[in-house]
């Protein structure tokens, strides 16, 4: 996955989770944030941020800060990202020989998951979660409580229980972490519901991703430790 037109410039403050106030050419520049997520290790004063040329010359933002620079690694905070990177990865992932179709944005029942796959004669959902939180190379989901998530695990668990398989897949925006784990400390509750998930049988995988200004792609299978 590429980014066209990649400029760097210097982080000062984010007023709300939305938007960025960054210098750039010597000049402050409001950016889009294209996270929600805090990324509160991250985005501190004085950090090296690249920003892409939106594809929208209309738009108020003219720039959307897609990465970070965080000690020697790029960090990745599109949280559009993962998604994209999923739906090209799983042809070459090994996950499955016998792709007969990806459906992403798919709705079962009360659910709507970020992908459906028909693969090696199962029909497959999977829910797909961006990681951007590092510490001491490991790394851990979510930065933020999100009761969506644990709302996500219980459907999961509902479809494993309906005969589908049903999969979620951590993708790491950073490379040469140690291995991955839920963020127990902010959100008891996800780490609870990933936990039963994988005791119901929801595959749980962790990838990570080669990152740099203009270019992400996962690479490899990350260590889960639940």
């Amino acid at each position: 996955m590429q980014y066209e037109q990649v400029v760097p410039a210097r982080f000062i403050a984010r007023p709300n989770r939305f938007i960025a106030l960054v210098e750039m050419g010597g000049e402050e520049v409001v950016c889009h944030v294209k996270n929600t997520g805090r990324c509160r290790e991250l985005l501190i004063p004085g950090a090296t941020v690249f920003a892409a040329v939106a594809s929208n010359p209309n738009r108020k933002t003219k720039y959307d800060v897609i990465a970070v620079r965080k000690g020697t690694r790029i960090v990745n905070i599109d949280s559009q990202a993962p998604n994209q990177l999923f739906a090209e990865w799983v042809y070459r992932s090994g996950l499955f020989q016998d792709i007969i179709q990806i459906r992403p944005e798919t709705t079962y029942k009360s659910s709507r998951f970020d992908f459906y796959i028909e693969a090696d004669g199962k029909k497959i959902f999977a829910e797909i979660k961006g990681v951007t939180l590092e510490q001491e190379n490991a790394v851990f989901f979510p930065d933020a409580p999100t009761e969506r998530g644990v709302k996500h695990m219980r459907e999961l668990i509902a479809c494993k229980e309906a005969g589908y398989e049903a999969y979620v897949v951590f993708v790491v925006q950073m490379r040469d972490v140690l291995y991955f784990s839920p963020n127990d400390s902010m959100h008891p509750a996800f780490g609870n519901a990933l936990r039963e998930a994988e005791k119901a049988g929801v595959h749980v995988l962790a990838v990570d991703c080669d990152v740099t200004e203009k270019e992400i792609e996962i690479c490899e299978f990350v260590h889960v430790q639940l």
